[in-house]
């Protein structure tokens, strides 16, 4: 045994026990999700062997093939003491697992422990890709166990990614303006992440795609040079990409295409199978994202003031629960000026036109930074990591806005150097002096319309 294998092993003897078992045994460190240990059998079948191949790398690269901690990782839902056992099929050893999984404590440090029995139950899969409903069992079987939208599409893609032994698997979405935005993706280990890359890709990047897709079909490029010419915005996009084949689907909802999903660089002989099998899961993509729409509209509905569109009373509560202390902090407390007024002699569409004006002067002169309204006619304006200076100066761009839109607001205005976490303080501040300028304001005002009252005495006007 080698010099690493001997020292890891030594780090306990319970690990020793399982050298020689035909079931594989891995442990992991739940902090660094290192692979500290792997039995005989684990190594043979993750091809792992010698062990110090594993030495510094994570769980993900050497069990799962993955650039990033598994979407279905049970880690947060271990403790010690108890097992948690479910059957899971690992496309990278082609293997359908019993797995058992617990917390070791030892030395001061948690450990994952996981012993995994062969069930050797998927024969088929060794035949490559021909039975595709077992696999689309056991991608839906695996989206559905997340209870959140976002996390059902990451599971998912991480299972088709390391299924087909693909380097990247995602799902673009059509826009309003007619671009498309790369809004989900699974990168295998070594693969460098492109998301952040493709977002407002337009419509003639893709437009021979779209022919196919209007025809019901899907687009299949078994190597990228055979489309060198023919479709060269596609070529100039991949190319940087790494790209040399790849499948792409696209995603219907009744009737209307709203984007397309995806495999790149998958093994060749296995590119027809993969048209059935996106076609099949794209249905499913669909309604997912059907779904994550209507979460993120109850959010909105929940967080969202529906007249201004900026955060509402409830949006402010969870903000403010996540500030970090420690950084500055800028607090606007505003009131608007002449509301109940408007409302009175106008009729409140006009009233809530003055407060639509507001709301729109706060998102151009504090873009980028949390807005709320938290009241009728408050307006709060919180701005982390700000410096004094610079929140004197975005205060008087905002008074000229005010000004221009015929939107009056009183403002109190507080700054802290390094927040130490009382915003209930800062708040109670900010509004003290908001009200003291509301004091001045509305003397200011009073005093305009006595002179213009006077003006109109003296000389007739």
């Amino acid at each position: 045994m080698k010099k690493y294998e001997s020292e890891t092993l030594q780090a306990s003897a319970l690990w020793k026990f399982y050298e020689r078992m035909q079931e594989s045994v891995c442990v992991v460190d739940m902090d660094s999700y290192e692979l500290v240990y792997a039995n005989r059998y684990a190594r043979k079948i993750y091809e792992i062997e010698p062990l110090e191949k594993s030495k510094g790398k994570k769980c993900y690269e050497l069990l799962k093939g993955s650039s990033a901690p598994c979407t279905a990782c049970n880690q947060k839902k271990l403790s010690p003491g108890f097992f948690l056992e479910e059957v899971r099929y690992n496309p990278v050893i082609k293997k359908k697992l019993a797995l058992k999984e617990t917390v070791i404590e030892e030395g001061g440090k948690r450990y994952r422990f996981e012993l995994g029995v062969d069930l050797s139950a998927w024969e088929q899969q060794n035949k490559g890709y021909e039975d595709n409903e077992e696999m689309i069992n056991e991608g839906l079987r695996i989206a559905m166990m997340e209870s959140v939208p976002e996390d059902s599409i990451a599971a998912l893609l991480e299972y088709l990614g390391q299924s087909l032994h693909s380097d990247r698997v995602y799902i673009f979405e059509e826009t309003e303006d007619g671009t498309f935005q790369n809004t989900y993706e699974w990168c295998a280990g070594g693969v460098t992440p492109q998301k952040e890359n493709l977002q407002n890709v337009s419509f003639q990047v893709v437009s021979l795609w779209y022919q196919k897709f209007m025809k019901d079909e899907n687009v299949i490029i078994k190597s990228l040079e055979s489309v060198r010419e023919k479709d060269k915005p596609v070529y100039d996009y991949l190319v940087p990409q790494n790209i040399h084949s790849l499948v792409v689907s696209p995603l219907v909802r009744e009737g209307k295409i709203i984007g397309f999903y995806g495999v790149d660089n998958p093994p060749e002989q296995f590119l027809e199978h993969i048209t059935t099998l996106l076609r099949i899961l794209g249905h499913f993509i669909v309604t997912i994202l059907h779904r994550r729409n209507h979460v993120r509209r109850l959010e909105e509905l929940c967080f969202q003031d529906q007249l201004t569109g900026i955060g509402n009373r409830h949006a402010m509560n969870e903000y403010v629960g996540a500030m970090r202390p420690g950084v500055n902090i800028g607090v606007l407390y505003c009131d608007v000026m002449g509301l109940k007024r408007v409302n009175d002699r106008k009729g409140h569409r006009e009233g809530d036109k003055l407060l639509i004006r507001v709301g729109e002067c706060l998102k151009k002169v504090f873009e980028g930074h949390a807005l709320f309204r938290i009241g009728g006619d408050e307006f709060l304006v919180l701005c982390e990591g700000i410096e004094e200076r610079e929140l004197e100066e975005l205060a008087a761009l905002l008074d000229k806005e005010m000004h221009r839109k015929n939107s009056l607001m009183a403002v109190g205005r507080v700054w802290r150097a390094r927040n130490n976490g009382d915003i209930d303080r800062l708040l109670k501040e900010a509004d003290e002096r908001m009200y003291e300028d509301k004091r001045i304001r509305y003397a200011q005002i009073s005093c305009k319309e006595a002179e213009e009252k006077q003006n109109e005495c003296l000389y007739g006007k």
